[in-house]
Formats: structure tokens, sequence, C-alpha cells
């Protein structure tokens, strides 16, 4: 009699646990085969944040971009201004660097001052300083603004090789303020000079 009650102990007992798990499981829910997997329209949204997030990343302009602007701002600057200074008074070199309103700015001095017979004698010392002054979002655009402290031998001759102005001996410290502008929508990785500030 006493192993019938211990029979009839377990049989209670296996029925607690089985409706105790049912429950738990109702509650809980079960393994589907997705754990650790996303579904693919989950897969697609994250995929548009990560192309988000670098877009931001490069509208933020961290500290490397930064760095890596200003070795070409620094090359850009340079051919810039020998390009402007040289004696055929012509844009050549400089020219993919600019955007249409500077390149025609740029262009009518170069034209008014060939009309007058004179040209100019430059020899560029280097760049002392180049530093961001600001960075700015418009639209789809990135703008920055440099500062520049160079220092640039240059003179002013006529017809006659008579110097006009500047010396030909001196060193002259200048200082520019440039902005630069990218579309980022652009495959094109090439920054335009779009403002100069004396």
């Amino acid at each position: 009699m006493n192993y019938s009650f211990e029979y009839i102990d377990i049989i209670l007992l296996a029925m607690i646990a089985g409706f105790i798990f049912l429950r738990l499981r109702g509650i809980l829910g079960k393994r589907t085969g997705f754990e650790g997997k996303n579904p693919q329209q989950f897969q697609e949204i994250l995929k548009e944040v990560h192309q988000e997030s670098s877009l931001n990343q490069k509208e933020n302009f961290d500290k490397k971009a930064q760095s890596e602007f200003l070795k070409g701002a620094k090359i850009a600057y340079e051919t810039i201004i020998t390009d402007f200074s040289d004696n055929d008074n012509k844009l050549i070199a400089s020219k993919p660097l600019l955007s249409k309103e500077i390149y025609d700015e740029f262009n009518k001095a170069l034209k008014e001052r060939g009309n007058r017979g004179h040209y100019a004698e430059i020899t560029f010392i280097g760049i002392k300083s180049a530093d961001i002054k600001e960075h700015k979002k418009i639209d789809k655009a990135l703008q920055v603004t440099v500062d520049f402290v160079s220092e640039i031998i240059t003179c002013i001759r006529d017809k006659e090789k008579k110097i006009v102005s500047g010396s030909p001996d001196k060193i002259k410290t200048i200082y520019d303020t440039w902005t630069f502008s990218r579309d980022m929508r652009s495959n094109n990785p090439n920054w335009l000079l779009v403002n100069t500030l004396n």
C-alpha cells in the first residue's frame, strides 16, 4: 500500500511540473530559430542607419578629416597664389580649384593688369600657418573657412620691367582668409574656393 501512495505522489508531482512548464512556455514564449539573427527588414534599417552615420561623420568634420583637408588646402593655396601672380596673366593650373564666381573675379583682375601692361613676379617662400576658422553645413555642401599666414616675395613690373609695386628682395607676410566648399553628395573629392576675405 505504501508503494501505491509513493507512485501517486510521483504522478502528482509530474503533473504539477508539467502544468508549471506549460504556463512558463505560454508566458515566456518558445525558441523560433531567429535568436541572434535580424529579419531582412531590420537588416535594411540597420544598413540605412549605418549609411546615415557615415554621412554624419563626414558632415561632423572630425579631427582626422580636418587634418586631411588642411593638407589639400595648403597645396590649393600655393597653387592659386602662384598661378594668379605669374607673368602670363592667365589662370591655368588653379582653374579646377575655383568656383565660377571666383574664377571670373580673378580673371577680370588679371585682364585689367594685362591691359595696363603689368605682370607679376613671385617667389613663394611657404605657409607659416593654416588654421580652420569655422566649418558649417549649408544644404548638402560643407564650407570650411581657413586663416592662412604665408611668406612671399612679390613685385609688379611694367613692360620695361620697371618695378611698379612690391620688392624683388623683401619677404612679405600675407594674411588671407579663404572659404572652400564641397558638395557632400558628389563623388568628386575636390574642394572649390568660393570666397576670399582679406
